[in-house]
């Protein structure tokens, strides 16, 4: 069992946003920190914000305190997935390793202090694991601090 603001299978009752899914969709969203890259890697469809064409790019996905994150990474680059969510945050969240589910969803930037500086905490620290041989280690939080980041809400999925 997961305690309050950790990751790991009991994040449902933490995060509504997964508690409707179905059960293989929601495991795979619930990613602990023993979770490789391969677990982590989707990919999202964004609105492009001048264009208004769809944009499809392959990413990462976080769980950290709770909730699902996505986030640019160290240095914090300006990023058009980010740019795009900013103007319409309105997206497609794509499973598609072991899983495969297209889910409607939302996000939200990450704006507070206290809040981007605990989700980078986890964030940082479940990129630390010795879990994943193809990872860059160390990590460090300081490289993250102005990373983009967004809370995500996922909406019943379209499978």
């Amino acid at each position: 069992m997961s305690a309050p603001g950790t990751t790991g299978s009991d994040d449902a009752v933490q995060d509504p946003s997964v508690a409707h899914l179905p059960d293989d969709v929601r495991r795979a969203i619930e990613i602990t920190p023993a979770a490789g890259s391969r677990e982590r890697t989707i990919d999202i469809t964004t609105v492009g914000r001048r264009t208004g064409r769809p944009r499809r790019v392959e990413i990462f996905f976080y769980r950290a305190a709770g909730a699902t994150y996505l986030c640019s990474g160290a240095g914090g680059a300006a990023t058009d997935w980010h740019a795009n969510l900013l103007a319409n945050p309105d997206f497609t969240f794509h499973l598609k390793n072991g899983i495969r589910a297209d889910l409607p969803a939302r996000a939200t930037p990450v704006t507070d202090p206290a809040e981007r500086r605990t989700v980078l905490a986890e964030i940082v620290a479940d990129l630390n694991q010795p879990h994943d041989p193809g990872a860059i280690r160390p990590t460090r939080l300081e490289d993250w601090a102005d990373s983009r980041l967004m809370r995500i809400t996922v909406a019943p999925s379209r499978r």
